[in-house]
């Protein structure tokens, strides 16, 4: 089923291949349910006259309680850094502006209230900076001035290309350990001294 703020060509993609028939939603049932679309002309056409789809305002979509009605929800978005407190900043890497928030606070906290729902951060581990240098997106810290767009206590899977990990119910420490083995390898053992430093690591999975 699909409930979200933007309605993408991906989304008829799922359709067509049958995935996607909205019958195990608890609200909106057979229905999917979005804010606004923006995509090819294929999403348009898709769209037209189209009983299936449902666009309902901001106020609708983005209201964690109408998103928790549903079971088994997964949230997917997006973050610039996250730190080893698990903190997700998705607007700003200090205090040059990128993003807005968007709805993933609203999803986050819907998928955290959602009965056996996920609410998933997806980020590359790195990134090419102005300079040419590859930085890693997991952090000791958020860079000074950053925003926090999430905070620890909402934050449950953390994905890159090297895994995922899980943070709900997890100590301090237990975070840093499970985001630094999913960081980039070329940037673990810096992690590691820097969590030494801040007295949150311990040597517990690391081979």
């Amino acid at each position: 089923g699909i409930h979200t703020e933007m309605l993408t060509d991906a989304c008829v993609d799922l359709y067509e291949e049958g995935r996607i028939t909205g019958a195990k939603k608890e609200i909106d049932t057979h229905k999917m349910t979005y804010t606004f679309a923006m995509g090819t002309q294929k999403l348009y056409d898709f769209l037209d006259n189209n009983t299936m789809c449902a666009s309902y305002p901001v106020s609708w979509t983005n209201d964690p309680r109408w998103i928790a009605s549903n079971s088994r929800v997964v949230a997917i978005n997006n973050a610039l850094e996250i730190d080893l407190f698990s903190q997700v900043a998705s607007e700003s890497v200090g205090t040059r502006q990128i993003s807005g928030t968007g709805g993933q606070v609203d999803f986050i906290y819907g998928a955290f209230n959602s009965h056996g729902g996920k609410g998933l951060i997806c980020l590359s581990s790195t990134y090419e900076a102005a300079d040419g240098t590859i930085q890693s997106r997991i952090r000791p810290m958020l860079s000074p001035g950053t925003i926090v767009t999430l905070p620890r206590t909402v934050v449950s899977y953390v994905i890159t290309e090297y895994g995922t990990a899980q943070m709900k119910g997890k100590s301090t420490w237990q975070r840093a350990e499970a985001l630094i083995n999913i960081a980039h390898p070329s940037f673990r053992d810096e992690l590691i001294r820097s969590a030494g430093e801040m007295n949150i690591w311990r040597r517990s999975n690391r081979m």
